[in-house]
């Protein structure tokens, strides 16, 4: 045990880290190894490789993703902003090299190799750029001078140029809607709201009008006998086939025909092997991260810090969000993970980086007493410098 006495890092950590977000972080990131298990055999047999291939890379990826989870908790706001500036501009400089030297799988080029591995550098981008538009708009509303809200616009300009060069609709969408939200917890008049959804909705129509996969993919969606749904067929059969209850581990058949089935199709692999109950606490845990996540930033009295923990909370839940209701049929296939739980290492450090950010901004701080306010009060202003 660490005792209230000591005055260590650590121990100052320990005592201010919201435990029921760590709890909730860490069930997910174990939660990911045990159904890689369970999804992704069938698939590394499929490509003929070592059976569980993607079960020791998980695990493997699951080290240093603990290491960034609990780094970024510890940093203090000051040191967070800094280092999202660092990771936004090196994943920015990744986006642009993944254009020209990026290898190119289903007409896209989303991934890039360093050093062996394959990086996807916008997973990284996301948190990222969450946390510095938050930084733009509580300095903007701090400092009039400061043009955080245009600044705030070049940056999301940048991003979605970026990502739709891919082509990367999704990623688009989602860093999109995180950016919108960002304005709108930091207060918008009802004009800008309304702009914001008039660019939104231009957005998607042109993305429907110009990019064919995304027409592809939004046709076959509002009709079904338009295209190829093999995959969200299979996926729907999975849940009903699964019940309450599930077939048990190991007893699926999803797993073997889809060929997604350990990234963005592995929640059918878990509603068909342990039922639709597991699948409940599943986004229980989901829903409860979002939850209080957004419960600690109502409470903060810091603008950066409510900004950035909210945007950080609904980057996390909107991309879960996403997932589960491609899973469910009701939306369009959009390629997108669900957090700690798909097969992807670039996709675990991300949500490890979004999971220590979102602990970061929501320790306990202490907060002045009202003798330290009067104390304050009293000072002279020469003596504050």
């Amino acid at each position: 045990m660490v005792s209230r006495a000591d005055r260590s890092r650590f121990a100052e950590w320990l005592w201010t880290v919201d435990h029921y977000l760590l709890a909730a972080f860490g069930l997910l990131m174990v939660g990911g190894v045990v159904l890689s298990f369970a999804a992704s055999p069938p698939v590394a047999e499929r490509l003929d490789i070592d059976t569980f291939y993607f079960v020791k890379r998980q695990a493997l990826f699951l080290i240093p993703a603990v290491v960034i989870m609990l780094a970024a908790s510890l940093m203090p706001p000051r040191l967070l902003r800094r280092a999202a500036l660092l990771v936004f501009a090196v994943s920015v400089i990744l986006l642009v090299a993944t254009l020209f030297f990026g290898m190119e799988a289903k007409g896209a080029r989303r991934w890039i190799y360093i050093v062996g591995f394959s990086v996807q550098p916008s997973e990284f981008l996301k948190p990222a750029f969450v946390v510095l538009v938050a930084f733009l708009l509580s300095e903007s509303g701090r400092r009039r001078e400061v043009p955080g809200v245009l600044f705030a616009f070049v940056l999301f300009a940048i991003c979605a140029a970026l990502l739709i060069a891919q082509p990367d609709f999704g990623q688009t969408m989602l860093l999109g809607a995180a950016w919108a939200g960002l304005f709108f917890l930091n207060g918008l008049s009802w004009i800008l709201i309304v702009l914001l959804g008039v660019i939104g909705v231009a957005g998607l129509v042109a993305a429907y009008a110009l990019l064919p996969h995304v027409t592809e993919r939004v046709d076959r969606f509002l009709d079904p006998s338009s295209g190829d749904t093999f995959q969200i067929d299979t996926a729907m059969e999975s849940f009903l086939a699964g019940g309450w209850f599930g077939r048990g581990p190991g007893e699926g058949t999803v797993k073997r025909i889809l060929p997604d089935s350990h990234t963005d199709f592995i929640f059918a692999v878990v509603a068909e092997e342990f039922g639709v109950i597991v699948c409940l606490l599943m986004v229980a845990v989901f829903a409860f991260v979002v939850i209080r996540g957004l419960s600690h930033a109502s409470r903060d009295q810091d603008a950066f810090s409510r900004l950035a923990s909210a945007g950080l909370v609904v980057l996390f839940g909107l991309q879960a969000t996403i997932n589960l209701a491609v899973n469910l049929n009701l939306m369009p296939p959009k390629g997108m993970t669900l957090p700690f739980i798909s097969y992807g290492g670039s996709s675990l450090l991300s949500s490890a980086m979004t999971a220590g950010a979102i602990l970061a901004l929501t320790r306990r701080r202490p907060r002045p007493s009202h003798s330290d306010v009067v104390t304050v009060s009293r000072l002279s202003p020469s003596s504050l410098m």
